[in-house]
């Protein structure tokens, strides 16, 4: 299968499909209204106040008056969610989280795009633009999500094509030279066809401030990335919706993401001891944190493109609805990158593809039961190589060539709800999950004639095999939900008990007597799956017709973590995953949302989160038993203000929000070196100017007022580097519609 081109994404809209369950809320007769928003979090339409799963949802609209562009800064907006930047995105929801990025590992939060799950973390960092909603479901989703979703579920859902002609365009412009252009046209084809056209660019130098500017090497952009969407809606009854979902990317830029830990540090005690000394957080200045000193043995590169197809088909018949979603994505990545602070050179190329097929059967109407059954089948092969320069000897490389590396599973899975009594419902699902995982490769070191960086390779001399990569295994896996919920005269109450999965795997390397060089046992080169239990209780209370108020309360039995780190375990550096015995999960979410008066709102959160260690002995003298998962921060809240003032028959809108999170860690576990963020604030202010009818808006805004360096990961060693979320940033934006 080669790439999709936009003449087959455009000849395939003539022949699909789709059309989301988003579109059906349309038809469930369930208005939002009060600040609710309709989603379908249960694969079924219903109002964020009715759903009894704890989640989050934030509206297209919302994304914009806000300022969110991408997926890193969702955690402003939702409890207990971190997404950072490392190799592609890490999402870490309560605790749970994955940090293995290659081509074998799983995240442990499911990434979707309408549905779509996205298997490679690079392939995550999507910008946000003609967006519908997002949802954030908080939790182990192992009964109708299914796949990698121990952690819970980040769903996005773009806007569908409408049967009315429109426009729109919004751009966004801030320091560091940052851009974030979006244009949209829909366009109708009569009263039961309509094609929509998105397109996107965004665009911004590095944070990093380059230290040795005068070796030509440059830092900048950061990003350079443009991406194109073609959607088409062929609905021609309230029976049948059929739409298609085209995209192509092209992301550009510098991957330079990270700067040396003595920026931030001092005293970096490492090595296995059964203390827990920790380093000294010098808290330095703003410039001081993102100077990159180090001299760069190359200009780092980032030359990637991502493109699919995906198409949803909804039909019903009377009380029942059927739903096919299906896809099929590629991606190429082509990175020349800097390791550690910047001295040893790296470069990376890398084939995707991946496909996923799901069919549903929904159950529905005014009688007490609610329920659907439905099969998945996801499959994605991969094909890298990984080399690093002159590490281990002049004018060789060390690397990674691995092809294919294939995961594949198949889901079946159920779920219904029935009324056993007025405005009180019991909900009850399950989940059969059948995963395969296998690679062919090798860890090798090739010698070259002469080797400069990346750009300048001489003749090849020949190969020397460390170890063949060669692993195939198998996991499978029930899952399941049981929850009661009950609308009472204040809102909705519910409680449930659910299971989530994730498939095992393995490491480099292959097992003994498998074939020639291999000499690992079994224990070493597998890990095995990590599962987690859920017990979680909440309520989504309408106080009044000026006061929401939610709440939730949660533990979590987590088995197996499994725990990647960098290690010289195959000869150079590479990533060891094993599992961790246990941990604990308890916390508290709150949150709160005031109309104080007809123009002054008020928004309150507070979180309390104790993730933490159970039975996890890396070493036997060294015990983490009741240390904290990273950066899940035991405190964290937020308090926002906004203020409408009527001008004629538009409007302006001053809004202000300061976050908080306590401190938490950002244990480097290769190195067994224990840093840390200390507890920080992150202060946003805006003024938006919406002209009547909404017609047009122009805002200035201004985030992270502090200026605070947060740290978004940490590691010592050869090539330790400590990575940071965004500083200060200042700007305006504006939009039309037509």
């Amino acid at each position: 299968m080669r790439k999709l081109t936009f003449a087959c994404l455009v000849s395939a809209i003539a022949l699909s499909q789709p059309a989301f369950a988003q579109d059906t809320a349309q038809d469930a007769a369930q208005e939002p209204s009060d600040g609710d928003i309709v989603v379908t979090a249960n694969r079924t339409s219903s109002l964020l106040s009715k759903t009894p799963i704890a989640m989050s949802a934030v509206s297209g609209d919302d994304l914009i008056s806000s300022g969110i562009t991408n997926p890193t800064q969702l955690e402003e907006t939702v409890p207990n969610l971190s997404i950072v930047r490392g190799n592609g995105l890490q999402i870490t929801i309560r605790g749970v989280t994955s940090t293995d990025g290659t081509e074998k590992g799983d995240p442990s939060a499911a990434f979707m795009v309408n549905g779509i799950y996205l298997a490679r973390p690079q392939a995550q960092e999507v910008s946000f633009f003609d967006i519908e909603r997002i949802e954030v479901l908080r939790g182990p989703q192992g009964t109708l999500y299914g796949r990698n979703s121990t952690a819970g579920v980040v769903n996005i859902l773009t806007v569908q094509p409408k049967f009315e002609f429109g426009a729109r365009a919004d751009v966004t412009y801030g320091n560091y030279d940052a851009l974030n252009a979006t244009a949209v046209v829909n366009i109708p084809a009569g009263d039961s066809l309509a094609f929509r056209v998105a397109a996107n660019v965004d665009r911004r130098n590095n944070y990093i401030i380059d230290g040795n500017a005068g070796d030509g090497i440059g830092l900048s952009p950061f990003k350079d990335n443009k991406t194109i969407r073609l959607s088409a809606l062929f609905k021609p009854s309230p029976d049948l919706s059929l739409l298609l979902v085209g995209d192509y990317s092209w992301q550009k830029g510098n991957p330079t993401n990270g700067v040396s830990p003595s920026n931030f540090f001092s005293n970096i005690v490492s090595g296995a001891r059964p203390t827990f000394e920790r380093p000294s957080y010098r808290n330095p200045s703003n410039r001081a944190g993102r100077l990159l000193a180090t001299a760069q043995a190359q200009q780092a590169a980032r030359d990637n493109t991502d493109d699919g197809i995906m198409g949803e088909l909804n039909y019903t018949m009377g009380n029942v609805t059927l739903t096919y979603l299906g896809s099929y994505r590629e991606s190429e990545r082509r990175e020349f990158s800097n390791l550690g602070t910047g001295a040893v050179s790296a470069d990376f190329v890398g084939r995707y593809w991946q496909t996923s097929h799901e069919l549903r059967l929904a159950y529905g109407g005014d009688g007490p039961l609610q329920a659907q059954i439905g099969g998945y089948y996801f499959k994605e092969r991969s094909g890298i190589a990984f080399f690093i320069n002159n590490l281990l000897a002049p004018n060789t490389r060390f690397g990674f060539p691995q092809e294919p590396t294939v995961a594949e599973n198949k889901s079946v899975f159920g779920q219904a709800t029935y009324e056993i009594a007025p405005d009180v419902r019991l909900t009850g699902g399950v989940r059969y999950s059948s995963d395969l995982k296998s690679r062919v490769g090798a860890t090798v070191l090739d010698a070259y004639s002469s080797i400069g960086n990346s750009y300048s390779v001489g003749t090849f001399l020949g190969r020397t095999t460390f170890q063949t990569n060669n692993a195939k295994r198998t996991f499978s896996k029930v899952t399941w939900r049981a929850g009661i919920d009950y609308d009472s005269p204040l809102g909705l109450i519910f409680a449930s008990v659910s299971t989530g999965y994730k498939a095992g795997g393995f490491n480099d390397g292959c097992e003994t007597g498998k074939g020639p060089g291999c000499a690992l046992p079994a224990a070493a080169l597998y890990y095995d799956p990590e599962t987690l239990t859920a017990y979680e209780s909440g309520f989504k209370f309408k106080v009044s017709d000026a006061v929401r108020f939610n709440g939730t309360v949660f533990h979590y039995d987590y088995k197996g973590l499994q725990l990647s780190a960098v290690t010289n375990a195959c000869g150079g550096p590479c990533q060891v995953t094993s599992n961790a015995g246990s941990a604990k999960v308890d916390g508290v979410e709150l949150d709160a949302n005031v109309q104080a008066t007809e123009h002054f709102n008020i928004r309150l959160a507070l979180n309390y989160l104790n993730a933490r260690y159970g039975q996890f002995k890396p070493q036997p003298t060294i015990d983490f038993a009741g240390r904290a998962l990273n950066r899940s921060p035991k405190w964290s809240w937020i308090v926002g203000v906004n203020y409408t003032v009527p001008v004629g028959d538009g409007k302006i809108v001053f809004d202000a929000q300061t976050a908080g999170r306590g401190q938490y860690e950002l244990t480097d576990l290769a190195n067994f070196a224990y840093f840390y963020q200390p507890s920080t604030t992150k202060s946003d202010v805006s003024v938006t100017y919406t002209a009547p009818d909404d017609r047009f808006y122009v805002a200035a805004f201004a985030e992270n007022l502090e200026n605070n360096l947060v740290l978004t990961g940490a590691g010592t060693g050869a090539f330790g580097t400590v990575t940071f979320s965004d500083p200060r940033l200042i700007g305006v934006r504006a939009g039309v519609k037509f």
